[in-house]
C-alpha cells in the first residue's frame, strides 16, 4: 500500500459532529484561538478523499462511534497520519481502540478551557513536525543522547514552524548542515527546496551571481541568463554556510533581501519578490569579526534571531558509541565497506580530542573499513594519533564504573541478608564526587581531573544525583 506523506500547509482543522448546534458552538471556540475550521457531518466525512484529509492540521471528532470506526478503517487501509483529537463529555481511553491505532493526541471534554486547548494544538503541531521529519528520507537525524543533542532537538522543534532566521554556531564538522536540514524537514516548507551554499567556497566576484542569478550579457562570460540560489529556493529554505566569510558588499545585499524580501539579478534593475527562509551557519565568532570591521553589526542582529550552538564532539563523548554505530550502518547500506570496533577501541576514541569533530570520526571509520575489511578493530589497531597517552586498562572502564574502580569496599564480609550492590556503588560514586568538589572548592573542571573523568561526564553525574 502506498504511504501518503502528510504535509499540512494550513492552519485548518476539521470538526466532525452529528449534532450541528453543538458543532457550531465548538467551532466558535476554535475560531477564537485563530484557526480556520470546517464543520462537517459523518456522512460528508465518508466522501472526503485521503489527500483532502491529509491537508488538515488536525481532525476533531465529537463523540461518534461511527466516526471512530471510520478513522480505524482508513488507518488500516491507507496508513493515515493526521492527528485525531477526540471530544466527549467523559473520555475513557481504555475503551477506545483509536488511542492505539491512530495518532491519537488528546481526549477533551466539550467545555474545555483555553489553556487546555492551546496545549492540544502545541501537541498537534509537534506531531506534524515529527511526521514531516520522518517522511523526509533525505534528512539525516541528529545522533546522540547527550544533554546538548537533546537541547538542540528541542530548539529545532520550537523554531521549525516559524519563519525566523536561524544562526547555527559550531566548529567545522559538528553537523551544522544536518541541523539546518532538520529544521527544513520539520517545517511547513518541507515540500519546497532546501538549497545549501558555502559562502567561503565561492570567489567574491562570483558570489552575487551565484546567490541572485544574472541576465544574459551582464558581464564577460554571461552568455545566457541564469537562476540564482534564492530563485531556486523560492518557497523553501536557503542555507548559507560559513556566513562569516561573506564579503562586506554582499552582506549589504543580503541584508536588503532579509529586510525588504526582494532582490535583483546581476545586470537587471527589476526587483524580484522573495519568499525564502534564511538559515546561516559559521564556525567563526561573529562578534569578533564585527570588532575587526569584517562583518556588519546590523546583519548580525538580523540573522541572530534564533541562535543554535553546537557542542564539539570532545564535549559530548558519550555520543561516540551511537555515532560509531550509525556511521558504520550507513557505510554498510551504501556498500562502502564494513568493520566493527570492540569496546576498548570505542572507549579509546572517547579519550581523543576530535579537532575535526563528527566528520573526522566518519573519515576514521571509513579508513578502518578499507584497511581492515569486515574485521573487529581492537584498541591497538587504531592509528597512533587516536591512541591516548593516558590509555590503560583503568581508562577502559565504562563511565558508570570509573569512579568505583578506585575504591575498596569498606565491608569485610557481606551480611547474610545481602546488599543492594547497585545502590552501594551509587553511594560510593556520590561520596567520591562530593569529596572531589570539596577538595577543589567546587571547581568542576579540577574535580573532574582529580576523578580522572571528563568535565562533561562529571556534570551529567552531578545532575543525575542532584549534587549542587
Amino acid at each position: 500500500m502506498q504511504h501518503h506523506i502528510r504535509r499540512p500547509m494550513t492552519n485548518d482543522v476539521l470538526v466532525v459532529d452529528t449534532d450541528h448546534v453543538r458543532g457550531c458552538a465548538f467551532v466558535a471556540v476554535l475560531e477564537f484561538i485563530k484557526v480556520e475550521v470546517t464543520l462537517i457531518t459523518p456522512e460528508q466525512l465518508l466522501a472526503i478523499s485521503l489527500d483532502e484529509l491529509n491537508r488538515y492540521l488536525a481532525i476533531f471528532s465529537l463523540e461518534s462511534e461511527e466516526i471512530t470506526q471510520f478513522f480505524l478503517h482508513r488507518n488500516k487501509q491507507d496508513k493515515c497520519q493526521y492527528p485525531v483529537v477526540l471530544m466527549a463529555d467523559r473520555v475513557d481511553l481504555a475503551e477506545l481502540d483509536i488511542a492505539v491505532h491512530l495518532p491519537y493526541l488528546a481526549g477533551l471534554c466539550y467545555h474545555t478551557d483555553y489553556y487546555s486547548m492551546s496545549r492540544v494544538f502545541d501537541k498537534v503541531r509537534l506531531h506534524n513536525r515529527r511526521e514531516r521529519r520522518m517522511d523526509n528520507r533525505e534528512c539525516q537525524q541528529l545522533i546522540g543522547e547527550s544533554a546538548s543533542i537533546e537541547r538542540i532537538n528541542q530548539m529545532i522543534d520550537q523554531v521549525a514552524d516559524t519563519n525566523a532566521s536561524v544562526l547555527i554556531l559550531g566548529e567545522s564538522g559538528t553537523g551544522k548542515e544536518v541541523i539546518a536540514r532538520n529544521i527544513h524537514a520539520q517545517s511547513s516548507r518541507s515540500h519546497k527546496p532546501f538549497v545549501p551554499i558555502n559562502c567561503g567556497a565561492i570567489p567574491a566576484d562570483l558570489l552575487e551571481s551565484e546567490l541572485f542569478g544574472h541576465e544574459k550579457g551582464a558581464f564577460t562570460g554571461a552568455i545566457s541568463a541564469r537562476q540564482g540560489r534564492f530563485e531556486l529556493a523560492e518557497g523553501g529554505v536557503i542555507f548559507l554556510d560559513e556566513i562569516g566569510d561573506m564579503p562586506l558588499p554582499m552582506q549589504v545585499k543580503l541584508l536588503r533581501v532579509l529586510h525588504e524580501l526582494c532582490y535583483e539579478k546581476v545586470g537587471s534593475n527589476k526587483s524580484i519578490k522573495s519568499d525564502v527562509r534564511v538559515i546561516v551557519a559559521t564556525h567563526r565568532r561573529l562578534e569578533g569579526l564585527i570588532e575587526e570591521g569584517d562583518f556588519r553589526e546590523d546583519l548580525f542582529y538580523r540573522l541572530n534571531v534564533f541562535p543554535i550552538e553546537v557542542s564539539p564532539l570532545r564535549d559530548r563523548v558519550e555520543d561516540i558509541p551511537l555515532l560509531v554505530k550509525e556511521v558504520l550502518s550507513r557505510m554498510e547500506k551504501e556498500n562502502r565497506g564494513s568493520v566493527r570496533l570492540d569496546k576498548k577501541a570505542v572507549v579509546m576514541l572517547q579519550h581523543y580530542g576530535w579537532p575535526g569533530n563528527v566528520r573526522e570520526l566518519a573519515n576514521l571509520l571509513e579508513r578502518l573499513a578499507i584497511l581492515y575489511p569486515n574485521a573487529v578493530i581492537e584498541a591497538k589497531d587504531l592509528p597512533e594519533k587516536f591512541q591516548s597517552n593516558d590509555y590503560n586498562e583503568t581508562n577502559l572502564i565504562s563511565d558508570d564504573e570509573t569512579l568505583v574502580a578506585t575504591v575498596q569496599p569498606n565491608i569485610s564480609q557481606l551480611p547474610s541478608s545481602g546488599i543492594d550492590m547497585k545502590q552501594y556503588l551509587t553511594n560510593i560514586e556520590i561520596s567520591l564526587i562530593e569529596q572531589a568538589l570539596v577538595n577543589t572548592n567546587h571547581v568542576v573542571a579540577r574535580a573532574a581531573t582529580m576523578l580522572n573523568v571528563r568535565r562533561t561526564t562529571l556534570v551529567e553525574k552531578m545532575r543525575k544525583y542532584e549534587i549542587v
